[in-house]
């Protein structure tokens, strides 16, 4: 979802990891859309929502990593419990600022009814677990935010804690309501045959497991990938929802899952994720390196990407083609635009995490060599390159300045998990209590 909007831009790691690709990824992480929302009846310009008004800016914490880090390596672990989990220090010691609290926490309080309520995939928290803080959330002020989560939750360490950080952000295109001079680039909404499988209905290990396909006769078959339905597969069974001009930017569009089209009569029209054909998602910048394609000293970031496939005869189709994930899209109307969770994601604030690892909607620390991505966020969305213990995504909202601080993110460092106090000394036997398990 925007969630997808897995930034347009994840730099090195766009290149080398593939990004966040607000899309739900391979066809065994597919996430479920949330409901439409109603689209506005016209093309005026939207009022700029608070979820992209950018967020205090980060400034390296006090608990300052070492300048050169190990390579990040996602653990072999299924999910969180089975990485280890640890108390780590106390939240004062983070370095967390007051601004950047107050922002996480009205996200975090955002995300209380589905904390509440959703099954954590990770093993580390039960819904009433979280009733405490939420509750507390809800009738807190605009003072003393840090106090809020020193005082309801406590940082565990998943696994090793390693982290790796990459950027998204909500791109900004030419496209058109209707096809019409230099706007043929169809983006598409649901196709009518694409067919939506809960697995965890046939076999209990596979709950929270969904795939999706197209049923050919008494089979349920894969869904044509990208190159197919660039190709015309897919015919008049997905609505066109609107057109755009340049097929390289709608390709990075889908990577996000979520954009602005910039309409011909100055209006502005939000597209989010609906739905992707279930194909495994292959980041192109990786590719792209795997085959030589950069020259020595090229960038690698976004603006490197797309500047390497301007140079292609074909314009790059062949290279955007090996990524077989195609993203289908659907109008927003208000504020927007939302993550995996239904809410709107916060830039600067709202991070896209693996479920199996983070439970979504919940806060978490990061101390980074790229000073930007350090500091408090919260987990709001998913993202198909966004797989493994303390692998995040960082969203940091729409503009040129967004692009541009999305694209070139790639950072490592130390990740911390804001659980419910007591969580680390119940998964661990209760032993000793949280303060006793910390280092």
């Amino acid at each position: 979802m925007i969630w997808q909007l897995r930034v347009g831009a994840a730099a090195l790691v766009l290149a080398l990891a593939g990004c966040a690709a607000p899309q739900s990824g391979g066809v065994q992480t597919a996430p479920v859309a949330p409901e439409a929302t109603p689209a506005p009846s016209s093309s005026a310009p939207l009022a700029t929502p608070t979820s992209l008004t950018p967020g205090p800016k980060r400034i390296v914490p006090r608990a300052v990593v070492p300048p050169v880090m190990p390579p990040y390596l996602a653990p072999q672990a299924d999910t969180a419990v089975a990485s280890g989990v640890r108390a780590g220090p106390a939240f004062a010691a983070l370095g967390a600022t007051e601004a950047e609290a107050l922002a996480a926490l009205a996200a975090f309080r955002t995300s209380c009814p589905s904390l509440i309520k959703r099954t954590d995939r990770s093993g580390l928290t039960r819904g009433a677990d979280w009733v405490p803080a939420c509750t507390a959330a809800a009738g807190w002020g605009r003072a003393n935010a840090l106090d809020f989560f020193a005082r309801y939750l406590e940082p565990v360490v998943v696994g090793s804690g390693q982290a790796f950080a990459t950027g998204y952000y909500e791109p900004e295109i030419a496209g058109s309501r209707v096809r019409r001079s230099g706007y043929d680039v169809p983006i598409y909404g649901r196709p009518s045959d694409l067919v939506d499988v809960d697995l965890g209905q046939f076999a209990a290990d596979l709950k929270g497991r969904k795939i999706r396909g197209q049923v050919k006769g008494t089979t349920l078959g894969l869904y044509p990938d990208r190159a197919a339905i660039e190709s015309g597969a897919i015919g008049y069974r997905a609505p066109v929802v609107a057109w755009g001009k340049d097929p390289i930017e709608v390709f990075f569009l889908q990577v996000q899952g979520s954009g602005l089209l910039r309409l011909p009569d100055g209006g502005i029209m939000r597209v989010g994720y609906a739905t992707q054909n279930g194909r495994e998602y292959t980041g192109i910048g990786k590719y792209m390196k795997d085959r030589g394609l950069f020259a020595p000293g090229q960038s690698t970031s976004m603006q490197g990407i797309i500047a390497r496939l301007r140079q292609e005869p074909d314009g790059g189709a062949a290279i955007m083609n090996a990524n077989k994930s195609y993203v289908f899209f659907r109008e927003l109307g208000g504020a927007g635009p939302l993550g995996a969770m239904g809410y709107p994601v916060m830039g600067r604030t709202t991070v896209a995490a693996d479920p199996a690892f983070t439970p979504l909607g919940a806060p978490l620390f990061l101390s980074m060599d790229h000073g930007e991505a350090s500091g408090l966020w919260v987990a709001q969305d998913t993202g198909g390159a966004i797989k493994g213990a303390n692998r995040f995504d960082t969203y940091w909202g729409s503009g040129a300045e967004a692009r541009t601080v999305a694209g070139g993110m790639s950072a490592r460092g130390q990740a911390w998990l804001l659980l419910p106090i007591g969580t680390a000394a119940r998964l661990n036997g209760g032993a000793g209590g949280a303060a006793a398990a910390r280092p």
